[in-house]
């Protein structure tokens, strides 16, 4: 129900911040690496207003070894370099003025403060393993990394984000390249799918309702606990543990529209009547109005599917297949007037690609549950009828065709047109930000620590 990248972002942000806020000494104690020495408290660089230790590059060594990075024949230089970029983003993203989002970079640090709580088990310990005084000082650490963070990607944003490439620069950029670097892209097709999901029965929606309305009285009427109740009911993976929490913001919308619509129309400590969405059929309450945020929490139930329901879809899944083999239905047709996928139906049943966003998928970075179900599929087959259960145990039957099969090739520019502008235009904004670091380094004051001074950066750091 969540967008799950988010989620992935901000789980991969905990794991980098729990490796910067170890003990930078006992770690590195604990490697056969010896050539790194710490000073704690030694200056290595000022970039404008930001100051950089040589800690911070022994902490950058401890990620990338957390990370599984050979760190051996790593140069420091190189790494002071690449923390010198970020601080000179991050400084000229204050001098601009642009805005951050402090309460988002406030629910990462309750986050990520929960997930090492959740680690260690309660916070005294979590203040022990890290060697922090107190809880406050510890939350004003997490939240200036994310707050430096994310001042260095609003700055790189900026600096690429009105950059765009004409067809005749996607050209020229093709035409540049010699014909022994023309890149080489792996075997790709289409994916088109047909989802038949077996229908609810009246009986099976009433219990869910009914036992919604009577968790909603016992919460409204009698005071109990909506997180409580939460925890030992709700069906939602991604909150039930955490009482059914959500924070939802008006700008960045994170939930399905029926989820929104609802949660918005409610006044804090209000809970809502029943209602269904795509994922079954859910209460919210509103703890607290923020602004444009709003902290909720919600309880899902998903009616049981009978065996009978089951039954019907797979008949009708089959008989869908049997008209396209026939020939009475083309996939695209059937696909318009069956499926019950919203994201796909209206297309034909093609799968978009959501990492290039156009319709191919190259086999080798493609989900490994849907490679297996494709893999020994001819051009223009339809699958045998599949049985699938999404995560909250919702099971659905499934057709499967591929189409417009390419196999591995050099590239061709009619063929590949769109990654091939989608490289171009990575150019054009490399060479941006690259014009943009050489005239902010002449205009920014910047310090480099003696130490340092006889390293080989890529950026003219010492204004030579």
């Amino acid at each position: 129900m969540q967008n799950k990248k988010i989620n992935l972002k901000f789980l991969i942000n905990t794991l980098i911040t729990l490796i910067f806020f170890i003990n930078v000494q006992f770690l590195l104690a604990q490697t056969d690496n010896n050539s790194y020495k710490i000073k704690i408290d030694g200056l290595a660089a000022v970039v404008g207003d930001f100051v950089i230790l040589d800690s911070d590059i022994d902490k950058t060594i401890i990620d990338l070894q957390s990370q599984g990075v050979n760190t051996v024949d790593l140069d420091r230089c190189s790494l002071l370099g690449k923390l010198m970029e970020d601080k000179l983003y991050a400084h000229h993203a204050e001098q601009d003025s642009l805005e951050i989002d402090s309460q988002q970079i406030y629910n990462y640090v309750d986050q990520t403060i929960d997930y090492f709580i959740n680690q260690l088990g309660d916070i005294d310990k979590v203040l022990e393993f890290y060697k922090k005084q107190d809880e406050q000082t510890f939350r004003l650490e997490l939240f200036e990394i994310n707050r430096v963070n994310q001042l260095s990607q609003k700055m790189q944003t900026k600096i690429v984000d009105e950059i765009e490439i004409t067809p005749e620069e996607v050209k020229q950029f093709f035409n540049n390249i010699p014909k022994y670097e023309l890149p080489v892209f792996g075997a790709e097709l289409e994916i088109s799918q047909i989802i038949v999901k077996p229908e609810v029965g009246e009986i099976d929606q009433k219990k869910v309702i009914d036992r919604l309305e009577s968790i909603r009285n016992d919460v409204v009427v009698n005071g109990s606990s909506f997180a409580t109740k939460a925890i030992l009911y709700s069906q939602d993976p991604g909150s039930r543990s955490k009482g059914g929490k959500y924070t939802l913001n008006r700008n960045r919308p994170q939930m399905v529209k029926e989820f929104r619509d609802v949660a918005y129309r409610l006044k804090e400590g209000e809970v809502s009547d029943p209602f269904k969405t795509d994922f079954g059929w859910h209460i919210v309450k509103v703890d607290k109005i923020r602004g444009q945020e709003v902290d909720v929490r919600h309880i899902l139930l998903v009616p049981e599917i009978t065996n009978m329901a089951l039954s019907e879809a797979k008949k009708k899944i089959d008989l869908i297949r049997k008209r396209i083999i026939d020939n009475e239905l083309t996939f695209e047709e059937a696909a318009k007037s069956f499926s019950d996928d919203k994201g796909t139906k209206n297309n034909g049943g093609v799968l978009i690609n959501p990492t290039t966003g156009d319709t191919r998928f190259e086999l080798t970075k493609i989900d490994p549950v849907l490679y297996n179900q494709i893999q020994r599929l001819a051009d223009n087959e339809v699958s045998a009828p599949l049985l699938e259960s999404d995560k909250q145990g919702n099971q659905s039957f499934k057709i499967i065709k591929v189409s417009n099969r390419h196999d591995e090739h050099t590239a061709d520019y009619s063929k590949d047109y769109l990654k091939i502008k989608e490289l171009a235009l990575k150019e054009k904004q490399l060479n941006a930000i690259q014009d943009w670091m050489k005239e902010k380094i002449i205009d920014t004051y910047i310090s480099v620590n003696q130490d340092s001074r006889d390293c080989n950066f890529t950026n003219e750091w010492l204004k030579k």
